[in-house]
């Protein structure tokens, strides 16, 4: 089996126990973020299995929107990665 050098590890252990991995992560070419994707790539990034430069250019991502799904993800959990809620947020 071949295995793709990748900087960083392969999978890391979740605060939970259960175990993150890259082939968990969304496919490159995602453009509809549902708050689970969202989600996900937070946790990944909180636990050092992608780097931050890394994601952004995976996912073509700007520095405001995934600082914005963090402090989301910070505040409300997974709901509060939904667009309705994000939304609301930006409205108060």
């Amino acid at each position: 089996m071949y295995l793709k050098k990748v900087d960083g590890p392969r999978a890391v252990t979740l605060a939970d126990g259960s175990i993150l991995t890259r082939a968990d992560l969304p496919p490159v070419k995602t453009r509809r973020w549902v708050a689970s994707r969202k989600a996900l790539i937070v946790r990944a990034l909180a636990y050092g299995l992608i780097s931050r430069s890394e994601l952004l250019e995976r996912y073509e991502l700007s520095d405001e929107e995934l600082d914005l799904w963090i402090e989301m993800a910070a505040r409300h959990g997974v709901k509060g990665l939904k667009v309705t809620e994000i939304q609301r947020n930006r409205q108060l």
